[in-house]
């Protein structure tokens, strides 16, 4: 080596152990700094590698806000739909291609206010797809107007003197129209919401984990509720773990006591299995059961070239 030559050392670069699974040409994301969405994409894909499920039979649906942007941050296939049918375009991607293990993760003004009508009805037929809702209590990509669970009492811009609507019970209507599995945990139970996420992934039919998520830059502003540190802190005094609970005593009201927990884990057919059952009741031997969209021009493609 020539006296004085200047040694590069090869450059060192640590991987976060979920690289692998994000669009890290994307990053950085929009979300706020203690914005709870982050904490819940973490727990959701450490969910996705503690389920086994191939990555490359799932699928994620997002419809809009700042929830809606997990769509676009995932390496699995994604789709970022229009407001309010995150929903309906997951049940038309599960019929076409049954084979698919089919995830919504949106917020609650997305699914549960203009996707209400989508979210009862998969609920209904028990739709096999796993709907995750970040739940912040507002509208909060839009200015913070009042959403469909915003507590009564919460300022919002569009409520400045404090809501006066009652909220969703998110747990009480999924499991009153039919979801097999539903549970609520915070931003905050990491082991516990990545838990309840692989349950829900690996559980057959209309699958339901709402995720309360503390929205510092709106929600807590607005309300004078401090920092998103504070709101954790609120969440490790006032949550009360309890399996099992009745979904009708889920209510949340403006900073009161969280019931969190796994509420419904029951078992009936999905509407793919109900709709197979009944037709060939009715049809006999005549009926093909469906299989899905692919399966039909792969096996017309088959028969093509035998």
């Amino acid at each position: 080596m020539t006296q004085g030559a200047v040694v590069h050392e090869p450059e060192l670069r640590h991987e976060h152990p979920l690289e692998p699974f994000l669009r890290m040409d994307r990053i950085p994301h929009i979300w706020c700094p203690t914005c709870g969405i982050g904490t819940s994409v973490a727990c959701f894909l450490n969910a996705l590698k503690e389920s086994g499920l191939p990555l490359d039979k799932v699928a994620v649906v997002s419809g809009i806000g700042c929830s809606g942007r997990v769509a676009g941050y995932v390496k699995l296939d994604s789709f970022h739909t229009t407001h309010g049918r995150a929903i309906a375009f997951a049940t038309g991607l599960k019929l076409a291609n049954p084979e698919l293990k089919v995830v919504v993760f949106s917020g609650d003004g997305d699914l549960i206010a203009i996707g209400g009508n989508h979210f009862i009805h998969a609920a209904r037929r028990n739709m096999d797809i796993t709907v995750i809702c970040v739940n912040n209590f507002i509208y909060a990509m839009t200015g913070g107007q009042v959403g469909p669970t915003t507590p009564v009492m919460a300022n919002c811009s569009t409520s400045p003197y404090g809501n006066f609507e009652r909220p969703f019970n998110i747990p009480l209507l999924a499991a009153s129209c039919g979801a097999v599995y539903v549970a609520r945990w915070t931003a905050l139970h990491i082991r516990r919401l990545t838990r309840a996420m692989t349950e829900a992934l690996l559980k057959p039919g209309f699958s339901v984990v709402e995720v309360i998520a503390p929205c510092s830059t709106l929600y807590a502003r607005r309300n004078r509720l401090g920092t998103g540190l504070d709101l954790m802190k609120f969440y490790h005094d006032n949550c009360e773990i309890r399996h099992g609970a009745d979904p009708k005593d889920l209510d949340i009201g403006f900073q009161q006591k969280i019931i969190v927990g796994k509420f419904v884990d029951t078992t009936r057919p999905t509407f793919l299995e109900a709709y197979n059952e009944h037709m060939k009741k009715v049809l006999g031997e005549a009926f093909v059961p469906y299989q899905g969209a692919f399966s039909a021009t792969a096996q017309s493609d088959e028969s093509k070239a035998a």
